[in-house]
């Protein structure tokens, strides 16, 4: 299930509101979110579920052996707590790419291993940091493991963070698992931002998603003219995919008292990559750099082990996103543009014209989605070819062609104009105000209504971010 869907936006949602507001207690919100996480987690492949479950089980246990133990038992728990997570992790994830590559280097040997295809329980990139961060946090003493198991199992579960994020820590909604409230002006603006997260994603991001196909799948010798076309496609689609979620997780949360952080902040529209960095997918970027940046020892140890570092980060940053090499590259991309940047590069960005800047920066990112978006390496240097010009210039195939339809140009001309700049906000007077809160209304009942038509009519792609 997903949250733009038929099914959730008619039966799911109404029925969890409905109960949910008609409960009293806390503990009965917290039974019926529960129930309700499960079952929306148990519609895409139910066996996943139990999977789930066991995490939790183990994560819950572990974390209580870490808060009621001190000195080196206090450390081997938290040991064998971050290693349960990372192999559970790992296997699921990435057993495939180890033996795929095994097989690559005894196959001139004449060995030959078989991949066991083990498919990849949904969302477990992301509970699995949650657990981490959790137990890590509980070791460093920032928080106390919480003894209540269903609120815990909430934390872990809940539905409108649970598949693709962001990854919230245990601090920021401990005290919300016991205690929380929900106005009529927080439940509007929660509804508010889903409406918005969901024509984000529906309108623009699956508009444009064809034209992506037609380039990345549907052509082998992209021309520059395509391929360029393909690239900023992606920019706009994996943006407003991937912040649409985020919007509508942030939304939900909102609608019934949590507050979830924020994971975009127009991307864009930054002036380097160290600055994208603060404002892309801003949930990972800041747990990499607390819990595996710092921990190698950040900026502490001398320039080499600071580039060293940053490296590692990003090398685990692009392996965390997929068992691919592409992945690791697109990880290796980014590493070094953080490293020239941090080496020099950084100051001489802040004495240029913000424009060259700018420019610079969607440069550097969108050539690093060619390495993300490309199914294997060949198809990802086919890319390189096009943008270069090697595969000459204009003109466009005929798969290219299927992918221009008014409406997927028109989501890109509009995706451009709101993802690639910050607009500065424009002063009311008083007297205009009543007038605005008419028209945002009447806008988000009208982006609502077409989204749900774009719906209804088939025309929705699975969110990007479920497949990590």
């Amino acid at each position: 299930m997903t949250f733009a869907s038929i099914q959730f936006l008619f039966y799911f949602l109404p029925l969890f509101l409905l109960l949910y507001f008609s409960a009293k207690q806390i503990k009965t919100k917290n039974f019926i979110f529960v129930v309700f996480s499960l079952i929306f987690y148990s519609v895409g492949y139910t066996p996943h579920l139990l999977i789930l479950l066991f995490s939790i089980t183990v994560n819950y246990y572990v974390a209580l052996a870490v808060d009621r133990n001190g000195g080196e038992r206090r450390k081997r728990f938290l040991i064998l707590g971050v290693v349960f997570n990372v192999l559970m992790l790992g296997f699921f994830k990435y057993t495939g790419f180890l033996i795929e590559n095994l097989d690559f280097l005894l196959h001139p040997l004449g060995i030959y291993i078989v991949n066991p295809n083990i498919s990849l329980p949904l969302g477990i990139s992301f509970y699995s940091f949650h657990a981490i961060s959790y137990i890590a946090d509980i070791y460093k003493g920032r928080v106390r493991a919480n003894r209540n198991p269903w609120e815990f199992v909430l934390y872990m579960t809940m539905f409108p963070q649970l598949v693709a994020g962001p990854i919230v820590r245990y601090s920021l909604v401990a005290h919300q698992l016991s205690d929380r409230r929900t106005t009529w002006g927080r439940f509007s603006a929660g509804a508010r931002l889903f409406a918005l997260g969901l024509a984000w994603k529906v309108l623009i991001a699956d508009e444009v998603a064809r034209m992506v196909d037609a380039v990345f799948d549907g052509t082998s010798n992209p021309t520059l003219l395509e391929a360029w076309t393909g690239v900023y496609a992606y920019a706009i689609q994996i943006y407003f995919d991937f912040g649409g979620y985020s919007a509508m997780a942030v939304g939900l949360g909102v609608m019934v008292g949590f507050t979830l952080p924020r994971n975009f902040r127009i991307p864009y529209a930054a002036l380097s990559i160290t600055d994208f960095w603060r404002r892309w997918h801003m949930s990972l970027s800041s747990w990499l750099r607390d819990y595996v940046y710092i921990t190698l020892g950040g900026n502490r140890r001398g320039v080499g082990r600071t580039y060293a570092n940053l490296w590692a980060v990003f090398l685990l940053c692009g392996l965390w996103h997929g068992a691919s090499w592409n992945f690791v590259i697109w990880g290796a991309h980014h590493g070094a543009f953080l490293v020239i940047e941090r080496a020099g590069l950084g100051k001489v960005l802040k004495r240029m014209p913000a424009a060259f800047a700018h420019i610079y920066t969607l440069l550097a990112v969108f050539l690093g989605w060619v390495w993300f978006r490309a199914e294997t390496f060949e198809g990802a240097i086919a890319m390189f070819q096009g943008l270069f010009g090697f595969n000459g210039v204009g003109g466009y195939s005929v798969a290219f062609g299927f992918g221009l339809y008014p409406l997927s140009i028109a989501a890109l001309v509009v995706g451009g104009i709101i993802g690639l700049w910050k607009w500065p906000r424009i002063r009311w007077s008083p007297a205009m105000k009543p007038l605005l809160a008419v028209g945002d209304y009447v806008m988000i009942a009208l982006l609502m209504l077409f989204s749900v038509v774009w719906i209804g009519g088939g025309m929705g792609t699975p969110f990007l971010y479920y497949r990590f």
